[in-house]
């Protein structure tokens, strides 16, 4: 027998966590050669430590001055908020290994003698939704992401003073009968400065909670199961407390482990990885489904081959289990939507440089840019699902 009653947690890491710095400076890569040439290769990983940070790669398209890229990566982490004696956008080591893209991928991937152009890798890519959101996302990553949202951007602007880029969050909720009814715990880790003691910071990071969680799934939570640095003080965070790695926050960039993961991490690719490009084509798809009123949950599969263009397959799952009805939505997908790497790019508009922002507090549930920024989160193919 199923239980429809139980907790589920997720987590978020802001901005300023390392991991996320270095995903930033990934995607910043991304962005500089998709705005210089649409149609360049990109694969690029970023790792930081004390003071240092080191960039490698494969790209093919246009040539970049290497101190260009040196003085956008010191711009990345000035606005993230780092100018500290262990990790400084100012005095930073700085070392850049990008080389050209291997010509065996490039081989496999490229539209030649008729062929269409291939997918960059092998792999499988999930898209998810529910309706537990109004933007269509699981409650638990929702919040997570928006407490430590605001939090940067009071930071930024001033109004947040003591708290440093570096923080984490996590939220568990009560699901009864499948649906979230109450926050049952709440921790928040935060980077602070020294001037501050435990209870101050705890002063300031309430009100973040109450303004991103509302208020009747806080009715019931005992303020014991708050946690604000529950292992004492955090002053020394960022890359000079913790080495970074672009793309080992593949669970927080999706949906919290409410959905599965194909294990591809998104950051530092241009959109001809299907890792990336897929996995934004699948979200778009459940998106709408639910969005039309299809159903309150939906979880799309795509799966490639390098140098194959359409998907081997396409799995489908809705929440009430009707085959008759996945059947409906898997012949509309397949009439309406071109999902090989050449017709995810042109269907999201993806070879614009609009991924830097996608690096923190998650690629999905976030609001479509005049831009063109998350273009997979729009609702506009709603009147094609509806049964």
């Amino acid at each position: 027998m199923v239980n429809n009653n139980y907790l589920f947690t997720s987590e978020s890491v802001s901005e300023g966590h390392p991991d996320k710095v270095c995903d930033r400076i990934s995607d910043m890569v991304v962005d500089t050669y998709l705005h210089k040439d649409p149609v360049s290769r990109v694969a690029c990983e970023t790792l930081t430590t004390t003071n240092k940070v080191v960039l490698a790669g494969e790209t093919r398209g246009p040539k970049i001055n290497q101190d260009e890229l040196i003085s956008k990566i010191r711009s990345c982490i000035k606005d993230i908020g780092y100018d500290q004696k262990g990790f400084s956008w100012k005095t930073a080591d700085i070392e850049t290994y990008l080389h050209d893209q291997s010509s065996d991928i490039a081989m496999g991937v490229d539209s030649k003698d008729n062929k269409d152009e291939g997918a960059g890798d092998q792999g499988i890519m999930f898209g998810y939704a529910c309706s537990e959101t109004e933007d269509l996302m699981p409650a638990p990553i929702y919040f997570s992401h928006k407490i430590l949202r605001l939090m940067a951007e009071d930071r930024k602007k001033g109004t947040l003073v003591g708290i440093e880029p570096d923080s984490k969050s996590q939220v568990t909720m009560l699901y009864e009968d499948n649906k979230p009814t109450k926050v049952t715990s709440i921790v928040v880790s935060t980077q602070h400065s020294k001037d501050l003691n435990q209870q101050k910071v705890r002063e300031l990071i309430i009100p973040y909670i109450k303004k991103s969680i509302p208020e009747n799934y806080l009715e019931d939570l005992n303020s014991k199961e708050i946690y604000i640095n529950p292992t004492g003080q955090f002053i020394i965070g960022g890359p000079d407390g913790d080495t970074g790695l672009t793309g080992r926050k593949i669970i927080v960039d999706t949906y919290g482990g409410a959905a599965p993961h194909g294990g591809g991490a998104f950051s530092g690719k241009d959109p001809t990885k299907v890792d990336r490009s897929a996995a934004y084509a699948s979200r778009y798809l459940a998106k709408n489904i639910v969005a039309a009123g299809v159903s309150n949950k939906c979880l799309i599969q795509l799966a490639y081959a390098i140098g194959v263009s359409k998907p081997l397959s396409i799995f489908l799952k809705l929440d009430d289990k009707d085959v008759k009805k996945v059947d409906k939505v898997k012949k509309i997908i397949d009439q309406n939507f071109d999902l090989s790497p050449r017709g995810i790019r042109q269907m999201l508009n993806l070879n614009n440089p609009i991924y830097e922002v996608t690096s923190a507090y998650g690629h999905f549930g976030r609001k479509p840019t005049d831009k063109g920024e998350f273009s997979w989160e729009k609702t506009d193919k709603t009147d094609l699902f509806k049964l």
